[in-house]
């Protein structure tokens, strides 16, 4: 398709798809939000989270979550579910991200998948026959003590050698996802390969939001500078007094980089500035991810002048954008 008009696309897609499944993705920061709410209102959709951190209370304006009163009337599912300290697996969200699909068709609504965790969304439409090892405490405590002392290179290099598989596919900095691999590959003697259906249960239709990189990276910049504003440092500040700052959950992207600071361990501009890079890195994994997937109908967006002193949201509305199909 050249340049085709969304909203057709949407509609020709909806009348031959017995299962359908719309999905909205892109890297952090590209207007995922606006955009899905534009297309919810347009087919009378239910929003159901594919962000890893998004689940977790209390981290609102570090996980960037939309607002109750932001989402238009539209239901949201999967957001602020559980408490930092709970620990919430890949196969629990799968669980209940698909109970969540049934419940939301059986109101004649119609699901829809958006966030920008590649392994969320694959665990939904590829039909991952989860692993369900429990988590081991102890095991998990001398890993991340290990990464600690020798650094996240060490701990990839030790996945390494018991699945390269996994480990290619996980950055080094990704301590969870690389623990959660040994984890799953010590407790059951296998590797750490989620098994999949021949065919997706779904008739899919997936939407990838795709920015110019210079513009991308101002956008994630700027989205940085408004997460200070509305009070991230107090955020990370009320986490630090109820939970453990070693919880997996703590470790998030706009957590990690701030507690530095609350420590006095280094100056705000130097966390921000790293905070700015490490988002800057996750969009470029994001977008890797992504490439996996054949059938997005990209939207290449381009800022327009008069829309530039406007906010982050509001520079990815959707009259602002043109489809640029990618099969």
């Amino acid at each position: 398709m050249e340049k085709s008009d969304l909203k057709k696309e949407l509609k020709t897609f909806l009348k031959t798809a017995k299962n359908p499944l719309v999905i909205v993705l892109g890297p952090t920061a590209s207007g995922k939000t606006a955009l899905s709410l534009e297309i919810a209102h347009l087919i009378d959709g239910e929003i159901i989270s594919t962000d890893s951190r998004q689940m977790y209370k209390g981290m609102e304006i570090g996980t960037d979550a939309i607002s109750k009163e932001e989402q238009e009337g539209v239901p949201h599912h999967m957001l602020g579910i559980v408490k930092p300290d709970r620990e919430f697996s890949l196969a629990e969200y799968r669980d209940e991200a698909l109970k969540k699909i049934a419940e939301i068709k059986k109101r004649d609504h119609l699901p829809m998948l958006v966030g920008g965790t590649g392994l969320y969304i694959s665990s939904i439409i590829e039909g991952y026959d989860v692993p369900r090892i429990a988590p081991d405490k102890k095991l998990r405590e001398k890993l991340y003590a290990q990464a600690e002392k020798h650094g996240v290179e060490y701990l990839h290099a030790k996945l390494a050698k018991l699945d390269p598989a996994s480990a290619e596919k996980i950055h080094p900095n990704n301590v969870r996802y690389v623990v959660r691999a040994i984890e799953i590959n010590l407790a059951s003697g296998k590797n750490k390969t989620d098994k999949k259906k021949k065919e997706s249960p779904f008739d899919v239709f997936i939407v990838g939001l795709e920015w110019p990189r210079e513009e991308l990276y101002a956008r994630i910049n700027m989205r940085v500078e408004r997460q200070i504003e509305r009070g991230l440092i107090n955020e990370v500040k009320k986490l630090l007094k109820k939970y453990d700052e070693n919880l997996p959950a703590m470790s998030s992207l706009g957590l990690k980089e701030i507690i530095p600071y609350i420590r006095g361990e280094k100056p705000l501009d130097e966390c921000i500035e790293i905070l700015k890079k490490n988002t800057r890195n996750y969009a470029k994994r994001q977008l890797t991810w992504f490439r996996r997937y054949k059938n997005i109908n990209w939207i290449s967006c381009q800022t327009q002048k008069k829309t530039q002193k406007k906010s982050v949201a509001n520079q990815a509305k959707f009259e602002t954008l043109q489809l640029k199909a990618k099969r």
